[in-house]
């Protein structure tokens, strides 16, 4: 489980599409960026369990950015 997920917009005034995430997984930091076709590049170390967070993070994102 997730868990502090946090994102914000990558540009001010939400020019361009993209967010800054951030969140803890298994008491590990991990950081990244969330494209709008649904990618992530990982600015921290690519965490355990890659495609199931993955997935996480994009139900969250469908529920507070697509909503």
């Amino acid at each position: 489980m997730l868990q502090h997920f946090k994102f914000k917009p990558m540009f001010e005034n939400n020019q361009l599409p993209g967010w800054d995430i951030s969140f803890f997984y298994k008491y590990e930091r991990i950081t990244g960026e969330y494209h709008p076709d649904g990618s992530i590049v990982w600015k921290s170390k690519t965490p355990q369990d890659e495609e199931t967070i993955k997935t996480m993070i994009h139900e969250l994102m469908l529920y507070h950015v697509y909503d």
